[in-house]
């Protein structure tokens, strides 16, 4: 009996389904129409949470805050043309931050190719240098194959976005469906095989350190090594400190945390790059955020990369020993053949600098001398109001750095922010799919003035699907990292950096928001626990102080141990 055939639209969705897709974020438009007509249709058996963000970049950005605390892949569907181009901040976003996404977008029929039809852009060319992979869907009978390669690629090795191409034919053609996970692909090894002599020589070098030192990354979490990596710490008693996008790797008060590192970290770690004799870099890849002016960063340390990419080692830094593979294997292979170590003097010698730190810098963000609130101050009463299963997601700029430093996290996947694009309005939406990503989590999202008008649209989705996000705005009316730069290194030349706000509280209240603004310090702790009290979503407004600069720093260029504490 000939099987039903069904259209290459629903295809791709039960296609979906095969994946286990439970959340889709999207925006229809005239060249994926057959898409969504089969997500109408099918809405029952599918079962689908679609999430009708407003615009095409808040639902990239969403599908990232969802990947990232549910360890899934975010999937994404836009129209053609203008929706695809929107798409391709969030798409960049994702392929610097490793973080796993599919994203579909229309396209007209195969015939109008080339010949600039209404709402015709060349996708491929388009984001072929922004994702691992990118395929134009042209026929049905090609959907099943493609979406199947598209979420093993996506998932396996090192993670990042995939985009498919889909063709009006294709969404309109008919097929008989038959699905086949993808398990392996030829030409893509996602995980290189551990090297037996790799492992022993790492193993050889911690053994003989006198000054250890750990950097860890977010290649910890994508790997779900959080245990082998505590492991391995413990058992040779080796300080760590994380990037910015590992920071919720290690709890805070873990005892061989150390910090954070690069051009806002810790003036421990930072300083201890330069003294340790072997730098022990963790799946993360020497960003020039981390690392500082390269011919100056850890010359007297031998370097041990453990990475799932071949291409990050020796990019920037140039090591020792490149330990490939999957860190949830590499580090048990490494920690087995550990001496039981004792660093406690060189453990104990990062005091000092900690002390430094709290004395010129924290002590005066926390309890400063006038009247005037911190941003440190507000990160540091969310931090001490809520509990440990609690997330932040950040925007990008001095609230980043600032929620960086002074929120602390105990449980792995609870911080979300851009790190290598360094995306301005990343923050509202990533939210927004971050709370989607984890229900029983309560998110909070940390703003800028600047960063959260780019995105402010999605507080619509917010009332739309009620989704309990509660968001910080941080308010100095001004472009503060930019500003900051101006003041520090372009003799205070306030180049189109102040900014007028609108009333953020009565916006709030357009969509249907509740919401508080804060002005005096004696006011903070109460309007605080009064946004976590909230049920629902809540719009916090804090005035900050206008000129405030996010210490310490190390300036671009310059050696990571040339830190700035104060002006």
């Amino acid at each position: 009996m000939e099987k039903k055939k069904i259209t290459g639209a629903e295809a791709l969705l039960f296609a979906f389904k095969e994946e286990k897709v439970d959340t889709i974020f999207g925006y229809p438009g005239g060249a994926i129409i057959p898409v969504f007509d089969a997500l109408y249709t099918h809405k029952e058996r599918l079962a689908f949470h679609h999430i009708l963000t407003r615009h095409e970049q808040g639902a990239a950005h969403a599908a990232q805050g969802y990947a990232r605390v549910s360890g899934k892949v975010g999937v994404v569907i836009v129209t053609s043309g203008p929706a695809a181009a929107n798409i391709v901040t969030g798409v960049a976003d994702a392929m610097l931050d490793s973080t796993p996404l599919v994203v579909v977008t229309g396209q007209t029929s195969v015939a109008a190719l080339g010949s600039d039809a209404f709402q015709e852009t060349d996708v491929l060319g388009i984001t072929q240098a922004i994702t691992k992979w990118s395929y134009q869907i042209r026929r049905a009978e090609d959907i099943s194959w493609a979406v199947a390669r598209a979420f093993y690629i996506a998932r396996e090795g090192r993670p990042g976005p995939v985009v498919l191409d889909l063709s009006k034919d294709a969404q309109n053609q008919l097929i008989e469906f038959s699905y086949e996970k993808c398990r392996y692909i030829r030409s893509y090894q996602p995980e290189p095989e551990l090297n037996p002599d790799k492992i022993a020589r790492a193993a050889q070098l911690i053994n003989q350190a006198k000054k250890p030192f750990a950097v860890v990354g977010q290649g910890v979490l994508l790997g779900r090594a959080e245990q082998e990596l505590f492991n391995f710490l413990n058992k040779a008693d080796i300080p760590a400190a994380s990037s910015l996008l590992g920071l919720d790797v290690m709890p805070v008060d873990y005892r061989l945390n150390m910090g954070m590192v690069g051009m806002h970290g810790n003036v421990a770690p930072n300083k201890k790059t330069n003294e340790c004799d072997v730098l022990i870099a963790i799946g993360m890849r020497f960003s020039d955020r981390v690392t500082g002016k390269l011919s100056e960063y850890a010359p007297q340390a031998k370097v041990i990369h453990f990475d799932i990419d071949p291409s990050e080692i020796n990019k920037n830094v140039q090591v020792e020993v490149g330990v490939l593979g999957n860190v949830k294997k590499s580090l048990p292979a490494v920690t087995e053949l550990l001496d039981k170590a004792d660093h406690k003097e060189w453990i104990e010698s990062f005091e000092e600098h900690k002390l430094c730190e709290y004395r010129e810098v924290v002590s005066k963000d926390l309890y400063p001398n006038n009247g005037i609130l911190t941003m440190a101050e507000v990160v540091k009463c969310l931090s001490d109001n809520t509990g440990e299963n609690t997330i932040v997601v950040t925007d990008v700029g001095q609230n980043q750095i600032t929620a960086a430093r002074y929120f602390s996290a105990y449980n792995t996947r609870k911080i979300v922010t851009s790190g290598g694009l360094g995306t301005m309005g990343f923050g509202l939406p990533a939210g927004v799919g971050a709370a989607l990503g984890s229900p029983e989590s309560k998110v909070f999202v940390i703003s800028g003035d600047g960063g959260i008008q780019m995105t402010i649209q999605e507080l619509g989705t917010i009332m739309e699907y009620k989704i309990p996000v509660k968001v910080i705005i941080l308010n100095n009316n001004y472009l503060g990292m930019v500003r900051q730069w101006q003041e520090l290194f372009y003799e205070e030349r306030y180049s189109s950096t102040s900014i007028q706000n609108p009333d953020f509280i009565a916006l709030a209240a357009a969509y249907g928001i509740k919401g508080r603004k804060v002005e005096q310090r004696q006011d903070l702790v109460e309007a605080v626990r009064e946004m976590i009290a909230a049920d629902s979503a809540y719009v916090l407004e804090v005035m900050v102080e206008k000129k405030g600069i996010v210490y310490p720093m190390v300036p671009a260029g310059k050696c990571i141990t040339e830190i700035m504490l104060k002006s």
